[in-house]
């Protein structure tokens, strides 16, 4: 059988049934080999960079990875972008590189860039040595993929195999299990420890999403009687109208929610890594008492030193500790009613950005937003000031119903991620939340959902501005307000996105926005719907943290 037929069935097999690229001519022979299949389908991007977003978001709101396949050189590093931002979240997917042949290599052939350009960007990195071992390379990378903790691989394959017909060895059976029970005696210590605390809290992170943790993360919070802090990952780990949840850490948290972490006296972390980015560089204040449940050893003692390090499967550990705490009296934490004050300390601090004349802050659009879609509809949000705001204000639904990118914060990632959520949940209504700044550097993907018919809608917040750095630049810098702002070039998106043959609308107030989402989720056309905002609006970084 031919190389790329063989690819292409490998991948099908695995259950993966959507393929994100750009064809080039190194490629072609995967293209021949999908043909008219039913059982996978090619989607044709119009930037790499697109392409591994796609598959990043169909993965994030599925929990199965999608496959990517790029021509060499410049096709590969465009989509490094999207590979880091899969491998920072965990994300899995498969990322075929057509790799320059090997009796050339070395040679500056077209395209060539060193094959370990992308061992950082990836969670494995595969060139495959000799066409007769393609699907033994590709197999095992599927599975490392799928291994928790998950992530991208990259398999290289040159591209002079993928027209050979040759014998094709036949791969062996890999564990996908990262490890099989959870140890008992640091979970014993971590019961005991949060059982004999009288004010503890949670804070759980994007492995709880992953591990599809969330009724388990909800019953232990429950026993303890603690308030839930997600990070900007865990965002929706238990759906944010929930409520225990007090809000996501992030740099915008509020003196109330950071007050909420510094005064329990026991902190159960699960499922994250205690990064730099939602922990301000570890400045934020945790307790000594510290359960950290985490699938990678090197990230304990990582900003913070646990008092009882747990490595495990976020849901494993979980279950674990729950059956534990079912033979101990455990806190009366007052969960409900912490979380409760967080809450109540956020309404009151963007209470004077409600105004309903416009242009509207990114705080009102988000809660007109949040009001006027159904509360299954899958959101994907850009990176941006917006996002920001909407860690605070805007309420994810559930663990597979908000997309937004963590600590790599990549713009251009809502309409592409956007695309391949709405791919991976057919039956489901997608919104795209973005800023004009994000869609700019995507904006070619709005071609893409017309021309594949992908029913996505797209809600574009334009305020002329990249006005996140232009707050900073006037603020703390000897640079103009506005420096970044493009008001005397203003751009008409609902014009650009016509033009391109999509359904448009625009609005400005909030009963317009509400009326327009409702029309354009009632559509099966690709819509956008654009969206005024104020460029002058305070930022959610220093506006939250304010006295």
């Amino acid at each position: 059988m031919k190389v790329g037929r063989a690819v292409i069935e490998r991948l099908a097999e695995n259950g993966i049934d959507t393929l994100f690229g750009i064809p080039g001519k190194q490629t072609l022979p995967l293209n021949e080999a999908i043909g008219n299949r039913d059982d996978i389908d090619f989607v044709v991007a119009r930037h790499e960079t697109a392409v591994s977003h796609a598959a990043w978001g169909y993965a994030e709101t599925s929990g199965r990875p999608a496959a990517t396949v790029v021509i060499p050189g410049p096709g590969d590093m465009n989509a490094m972008n999207g590979l880091k931002n899969a491998l920072n979240d965990c994300t899995p997917l498969v990322h075929i590189a057509v790799e320059t042949s090997p009796e050339i290599r070395g040679g500056d052939g077209i395209h060539e860039t060193p094959p370990d350009t992308y061992d950082n960007v990836v969670k494995t990195n595969t060139v495959v040595d000799s066409p007769e071992s393609t699907l033994v390379e590709l197999q095992q990378a599927i599975d490392t993929a799928m291994t928790p903790p998950k992530g991208p691989v990259r398999v290289g394959i040159p591209k002079n195999f993928l027209k050979q017909d040759v014998a094709l060895a036949t791969p062996a059976t890999y564990s996908r299990e990262y490890t099989t029970d959870v140890p008992a005696e640091d979970v014993a210590a971590g019961a005991d420890l949060l059982a004999s605390s009288s004010e503890p809290v949670i804070l759980a992170g994007g492995g709880v999403r992953a591990s599809g943790g969330s009724d388990r993360l909800r019953a232990v919070a429950e026993a303890l009687n603690a308030p839930i802090v997600t990070t900007y990952k865990g965002k929706g780990a238990v759906p944010d109208s929930d409520d225990r949840v007090a809000g996501a850490l992030s740099g915008s948290a509020s003196p109330e929610l950071l007050d909420c972490l510094a005064e329990a006296d026991a902190m159960l972390a699960v499922g994250t890594d205690f990064d730099a980015v939602a922990t301000r560089a570890w400045s934020v204040e945790v307790p000594e008492a510290l359960v950290h449940v985490t699938l990678s050893p090197d990230d304990l003692g990582t900003g913070y030193d646990p008092t009882v390090g747990i490595v495990a499967d976020a849901t494993a550990a979980l279950d674990a500790l729950a059956t534990e705490l079912d033979d101990r009296t455990t806190p009366d934490g007052n969960g409900i009613e912490r979380a409760t004050a967080v809450r109540a300390g956020t309404a009151d601090r963007i209470e004077p950005l409600l105004g309903e004349e416009p242009p509207l802050t990114s705080v009102q659009a988000l809660r007109t937003v949040r009001e006027a879609i159904p509360e299954e509809t899958v959101v994907a949000a850009d990176a941006g000031g917006f996002r920001v705001w909407g860690l605070n204000v805007f309420e994810a639904a559930g663990p597979r119903s908000y997309v937004n990118p963590g600590s790599w914060a990549t713009m251009g990632t809502g309409l592409p991620s956007g695309l391949g959520a709405q791919l991976a949940n057919p039956d489901d209504d997608v919104v795209v939340l973005t800023g004009d700044g994000g869609l700019m550097m995507c904006l070619h993907e709005l071609h893409t959902a017309v021309s594949e018919e992908i029913p996505v809608t797209v809600l574009v917040f334009n305020n002329s501005d990249y006005a996140i750095i232009s707050e900073e630049a006037g603020r703390s810098f000897d640079l103009p307000e506005e420096a970044y702002s493009w008001a005397d070039a203003p751009l008409d998106f609902a014009t650009i996105a016509d033009g391109m043959g999509l359904e448009t609308a625009q609005a400005s107030r909030p009963d317009e926005i509400a009326a327009e989402l409702t029309d354009a989720l009632d559509t099966d056309a690709p819509t956008l719907l654009e969206v005024p905002t104020d460029p002058t609006e305070p930022q959610a970084s220093t506006w939250m943290s304010s006295d």
